[in-house]
């Protein structure tokens, strides 16, 4: 019997990372910079296994960015931001992978969070209602939607990263088989417990 080496396994990995970036632009239409693609690809520590405490954010920027990313990928039936570890994920790809350009955007969006945040309620983003947080992120996506490459598309395209290449996503929202059985055609969908993978 064969046993897959370490190439192999490397491998492995890559493919799944691939085909979770590929579902993440498909389900929400983001566009990945290649900065970041490089650092899902090379990145050693899945996200989700990642500390929750902060590498090169500093806290407060921590917290706010996990407040921000659990505004775009909110808990409901399935997991949240907070919920699969993005914050982690979003302090390593900055603090490693993101070039010092790409790095002052996010340190600077995300004072602007704060800073908006205390002006329209005096209290920090993170202890605000969900429909302050959503008011107070929809004024400032507004002021800067004739721009490029602001700080709504670095958080939104880190956030879809870090979701949906997590494990607990890969297993529980997309169902990623990295090793599946034998191909059966022609079988009914509940056979194959109804997923939408399997459409």
């Amino acid at each position: 019997m064969n046993f897959p080496n370490r190439s192999d396994s490397t491998e492995a990995v890559a493919i799944s990372r691939r085909e979770a970036i590929k579902r993440a632009t498909f389900f929400l239409g983001v566009a990945i910079s290649p900065s970041l693609l490089t650092g899902v690809m090379q990145a050693a520590v899945a996200p989700g296994a990642m500390t929750a405490k902060p590498v090169y954010l500093s806290a407060k920027q921590f917290e706010t960015a996990g407040a921000v990313a659990e505004r775009i990928l909110p808990r409901t039936d399935t997991p949240g931001a907070l919920d699969v570890g993005v914050p982690a994920f979003i302090d390593l790809m900055y603090g490693k992978y993101l070039v010092a350009e790409d790095q002052k955007v996010v340190a600077a969006g995300l004072a602007a969070v704060e800073a908006a945040s205390q002006t329209a309620h005096q209290k920090n983003f993170v202890q605000l209602t969900g429909a302050q947080q959503d008011a107070v992120l929809t004024k400032l996506a507004e002021a800067s939607k004739t721009k490029t490459r602001t700080f709504f598309h670095q958080i939104k395209e880190l956030t879809v990263l870090g979701y949906f290449t997590s494990e607990t996503v890969g297993k529980e929202v997309l169902h990623y088989d990295p090793v599946p059985g034998r191909f059966e055609a022609c079988i009914p969908l509940a056979d194959v417990g109804n997923k939408a993978w399997t459409k």
